[in-house]
């Protein structure tokens, strides 16, 4: 498949947005944690293999959380080695010491921990108040830095929470403003029932910015739920936001997932970046081909529009 098939979008640059977007790829590890089957460790290897053969320079691989509570990613120790070769950065989810130590022991240079916005989401992921997961995520973060490791702070429920509702503004910016203190190099919001929309994304990146969280800290992780995601992308673009969290084909997000709630499309947000002009690095036309080959393995086709569109799938 090459660009000519591929009928991209015309570049039509819009002022006020950025020149590159860096994506940090999810879909290897957010997106088959959803899967209800367990996918072979040499399937997930040649995915993640493939997804850095189409120019991403971040793919988030595996998470080294106990096997108990995602089996899905029960082969961390056995998938890393596979992957740690490629030009590319492999961030690994580590939710305590113990997940550090079994990162460290592989070598592992890009770290992620997940908190939460709201008590109810912490209670439920964590069994912990958001103080207390933010006491536990400390000294992991503080190890990490002390190993010369870059640590991302995932935030979920940044606007709105299935118990509680929407998530008022200041209570995102304190749990932020915690994480960066404690070290973290970079902040993801979450946006993990795919509630948000473009006011409430500008008002949170705004209010950010005046509690003085840089700009440069911040990455986004929209769902699609309602149909937002890439609305809502913009709306972080225009406000200087240059990393964005998408999974390959939409995986994470298949409505045969229960617990799936809309990935944003890493093809959907390609196709919405070229055609604002704005540099990714990545070839369409091979993540297209790589999230058709994956959508293969698990026996159903990609959610994706863009992919649908382009390689002509069938629902």
């Amino acid at each position: 498949m090459n660009a000519p098939e591929l009928g991209l979008p015309m570049p039509v640059p819009a002022e006020g947005l950025p020149a590159r977007v860096r994506i940090h790829e999810v879909g290897a590890r957010d997106g088959l944690q959803n899967e209800k089957a367990t996918v072979p460790t040499a399937v997930k290897a040649e995915f993640i293999r493939r997804l850095a053969g189409t120019g991403l320079t971040t793919v988030e691989a595996t998470s080294f959380v106990h096997p108990k509570w995602v089996p899905q990613l029960a082969d961390a120790e056995e998938l890393f080695p596979e992957v740690a070769d490629l030009p590319v950065e492999l961030p690994v989810l580590v939710p305590n010491e113990r997940g550090l130590e079994r990162a460290l022991a592989l070598g592992a240079r890009r770290v992620a921990v997940f908190a939460s916005a709201t008590e109810s989401f912490a209670k439920a992921n964590l069994n912990r108040t958001v103080d207390e997961a933010l006491a536990m995520f400390e000294p992991v973060v503080s190890r990490a830095k002390a190993s010369d490791v870059h640590v991302r702070g995932y935030l979920s429920m940044c606007f709105g929470d299935p118990w509680e509702g929407p998530v008022p503004v200041p209570q995102v910016v304190r749990v932020c403003r915690s994480l960066l203190e404690m070290g973290c190099d970079e902040l993801s919001l979450g946006d993990t029932i795919g509630v948000a929309t473009p006011g409430h994304v500008t008002a949170l990146l705004t209010a950010l910015s005046e509690a003085g969280v840089p700009v440069s800290a911040l990455g986004v992780h929209f769902h699609d739920t309602y149909g937002q995601a890439l609305a809502n992308t913009l709306a972080a673009l225009q406000r200087g936001v240059t990393t964005v969290d998408a999974s390959a084909g939409g995986l994470g997000g298949c409505p045969f997932a229960k617990s799936a709630t809309g990935n944003l499309a890493t093809e959907d947000l390609v196709w919405m970046l070229r055609g604002l002009g704005i540099d990714t690095g990545v070839d369409l036309g091979r993540l297209v081909a790589t999230s058709v080959w994956m959508a293969a393995h698990l026996g159903r086709p990609s959610p994706s529009r863009t992919v649908r569109a382009l390689s002509h799938q069938e629902s």
